[in-house]
C-alpha cells in the first residue's frame, strides 16, 4: 500500500522529469523526496524512473503507474473533501427513530433549530411505536433514537431528557374541565380511548395503573394519537396520554389536565447503541436536542 506522500511524490517528479521542479512543488527536500519514491520502488520490486546526471525518464512500469497514480490522487482528494465537508456539516445526511408523541410535538422544531443552523444535512424521521425505536437502534438501522428509557440488558445507552408524566384528555364539554387536577378513579369512571397494543405506551399505563388496583374499561382503541384525540374531542370518551402530547390534544379540540393518585410518569431520552462512536452530524443532532428540549410538563 502505497501513502498519499508517496504517490504525490511520484506523480510530481514523472510530470515534471525533474526533482528540484517536483520537490519544490511539493515543499519537500529532494532527498526526502528520492527517498519516497525509493521505497515506492522497494515495495513494487523494480525501477519506476530512470535517472542520470542530465535526465529523468519513466521506465515502462513508471508509464503504466503513472495514470494510475493520478486516479489515486484524485479519489483521495474527492474523499477528503467530502469527510471535510462532513465533519463541518456542509453536507450529508442522518436518520431518527421517535416514538410517535415526541416525533409530532416536541421533534420539529428541535429539528427546525438544527435545519436553520446546518441546511445542507438532508434529515430522516423515522416516527414509529417506541419498541421499534429500540430495535431500530439496537440494529443499527439508525444511530439515534427517541423514547422512553429501555432495559438495562438491551446493551443501548439512555441520556434522559425529561420525565414524561400521563395527563387526562377530556371532552371539551366534560365537566372535569372544571378540575385543575384529577384523579385516576374519576377518569376511569368513563368510557376509555387508548393505544392499541403493543404499544409501550400502553403497556405502561395498564401496568402502573394495575398495581393501584385500578383498570381502564376500554371501549375504542387506536394506533395513532391524532385519532385519540379528535375521538375525545368529538364526546367518544376520555383518555389519558403522556404530557409531550398536550398541545397536540388541545389543538384536536380536546381539553387536558394533570392527573394524580396515582402519578403515572417515565423517563424520555436519547437512546444509542452502547460503545457505538456516533458520526460528527449525530453528535451535534444530539447537542441541539438536548440544548433545545423545552419542559413538557
Amino acid at each position: 500500500m502505497f501513502t498519499v506522500r508517496q504517490l504525490s511524490a511520484f506523480v510530481a517528479v514523472a510530470q515534471s522529469l525533474n526533482f528540484l521542479q517536483a520537490s519544490e512543488q511539493l515543499h519537500m527536500t529532494q532527498p526526502a523526496l528520492s527517498l519516497a519514491i525509493k521505497e515506492m520502488e522497494s515495495r513494487l520490486g523494480g525501477p519506476l524512473l530512470i535517472r542520470t546526471t542530465r535526465n529523468v525518464s519513466l521506465t515502462p512500469e513508471g508509464e503504466i503507474l503513472l495514470p494510475l497514480a493520478r486516479q489515486l490522487l484524485a479519489d483521495w482528494s474527492n474523499t477528503e473533501e467530502r469527510l471535510r465537508q462532513r465533519f463541518t456539516l456542509q453536507r450529508g445526511a442522518v436518520a431518527i427513530a421517535a416514538m410517535p408523541a415526541f416525533a409530532s410535538n416536541q421533534l420539529p422544531v428541535l429539528l427546525k433549530t438544527f435545519r436553520d443552523r446546518f441546511p445542507a444535512i438532508h434529515i430522516t424521521v423515522h416516527d414509529v411505536i417506541n419498541e421499534q425505536v429500540i430495535e431500530m437502534v439496537r440494529a443499527r438501522r439508525v444511530e439515534l433514537g427517541i423514547g422512553f428509557e429501555p432495559e438495562k440488558s438491551e446493551g443501548l445507552m439512555f441520556e434522559p431528557l425529561g420525565s414524561d408524566k400521563f395527563v387526562a384528555v377530556l371532552p371539551p364539554d366534560s365537566v372535569l374541565t372544571k378540575a385543575q387536577r384529577i384523579t385516576w378513579p374519576q377518569l376511569l369512571q368513563n368510557d376509555f380511548i387508548t393505544l392499541q397494543r403493543p404499544s409501550a405506551m400502553r403497556r405502561l399505563l395498564e401496568k402502573k395503573l394495575e398495581e393501584h388496583g385500578l383498570k381502564p374499561d376500554v371501549t375504542a382503541e387506536s394506533h395513532q394519537l391524532a385519532t385519540i384525540g379528535r375521538m375525545v374531542a368529538n364526546g367518544l370518551g376520555y383518555s389519558a396520554v403522556p404530557a409531550l402530547c398536550i398541545r397536540q390534544m388541545e389543538e384536536l379540540g380536546a381539553v387536558c389536565r394533570p392527573l394524580h393518585e396515582p402519578v403515572v410518569e417515565q423517563m424520555v431520552g436519547i437512546i444509542t447503541h452502547s460503545g457505538e462512536n456516533l458520526s460528527m452530524t449525530v453528535q451535534t443532532l444530539a447537542g441541539v436536542i438536548r440544548e433545545c428540549s423545552s419542559p413538557w410538563q
